[in-house]
């Protein structure tokens, strides 16, 4: 027997749409994804992509709750939404969508921004909010790795401070687009090259841009491995990053939030500074975020 949806996740981001089927309870009942981000889509685009991809989710004669996080809500996104300054609690507001399709009522969660140091953050604020449900009490450092890392500092309840590293999007540049694409062969992470490249950066952060070449001009004068480069590159990347995180904070009690590979050698990059961070699955928080901003809309 098919159950009917009760409402609808979003997390909307800049290059993927996903979207969840969900029960009362919040359970996902389906899911559902596509690579209609929002910097393939112009304004009128918008709509049409999300149909495409929930449309078997919708009753002729009901009217459907959709929930959405992420860069839907930016300038570029469907509708703008504007930021909440910190210090502040996660997810705490959000902005009613224009929609012509009459089966679905979209509401988009605002996002996060910062004075000083100037910082914004769409989507991730969400998974922090799921985070706080799960732990009310949680004080620490919050590790949001991807193209965009965020470090958030959490205590009584709120996003106090955040800092973003664009270590993902730089690691993609140098890899795909730089001089060193021809030196990076290794696919698989090698631990001993990462973690040596990890604490070359913790010791000397500042050495990044003189040790970039050194990748390349090693295999040149073949005294080093082109199967270790990529390795070695995102050790030295990751290495700053957990460097200029460790200036700014106490990071002895830091939460990861992802999974997979990338989530893997920022756990492996944390043995060097001896922390073990937990780690929470980002699919999950997201959804209980949202959850937490539906229930305490009444008129929602």
């Amino acid at each position: 027997m098919t159950v009917a949806t009760n409402w609808i996740a979003l997390d909307w981001g800049t290059s993927r749409l996903r979207a969840w089927k969900m029960s009362p309870e919040g359970y996902i009942l389906d899911r559902a994804s596509s690579d209609r981000g929002m910097s393939s889509l112009s304004p009128e685009q918008f709509e049409p992509a999300l149909l495409e991809l929930i449309e078997s989710w919708l009753h002729p004669d009901r009217k459907v709750r959709v929930l959405a996080c992420g860069m839907i809500g930016a300038k570029q996104g469907w509708t703008e939404v504007p930021y909440i300054q910190t210090p502040c609690h996660p997810c705490a507001d959000w902005k009613l969508a224009s929609v012509k399709d009459k089966r679905i009522e979209l509401r988009i969660a605002s996002g996060l921004k910062q004075l000083e140091p100037a910082d914004v953050m769409r989507g991730e604020e969400t998974q922090v909010a799921g985070l706080l449900l799960a732990e009310p009490e949680f004080q620490g450092l919050v590790c949001l790795p991807g193209t965009h890392s965020k470090w958030v500092q959490v205590a009584s309840g709120q996003i106090q401070s955040f800092q973003t590293f664009m270590t993902g999007e730089l690691f993609g540049l140098l890899s795909e687009k730089s001089i060193l694409r021809h030196t990076l062969s290794d696919d698989e992470l090698d631990p001993d090259s990462f973690l040596k490249s990890v604490q070359q950066a913790l010791e000397s952060p500042d050495s990044l841009v003189s040790q970039l070449f050194s990748l390349r001009a090693k295999v040149l004068l073949d005294v080093g491995a082109a199967r270790t480069g990529r390795s070695r590159l995102s050790g030295w990347l990751i290495g700053q990053e957990l460097a200029l995180a460790q200036k700014q904070w106490d990071c002895s009690n830091i939460t990861l939030i992802g999974s997979g590979h990338l989530a893997d050698a920022y756990q492996l990059a944390f043995q060097v500074i001896d922390v073990r961070a937990k780690q929470m699955n980002a699919e999950e928080l997201t959804l209980a975020g949202l959850q937490s901003l539906l229930r305490n809309q009444s008129d929602f």
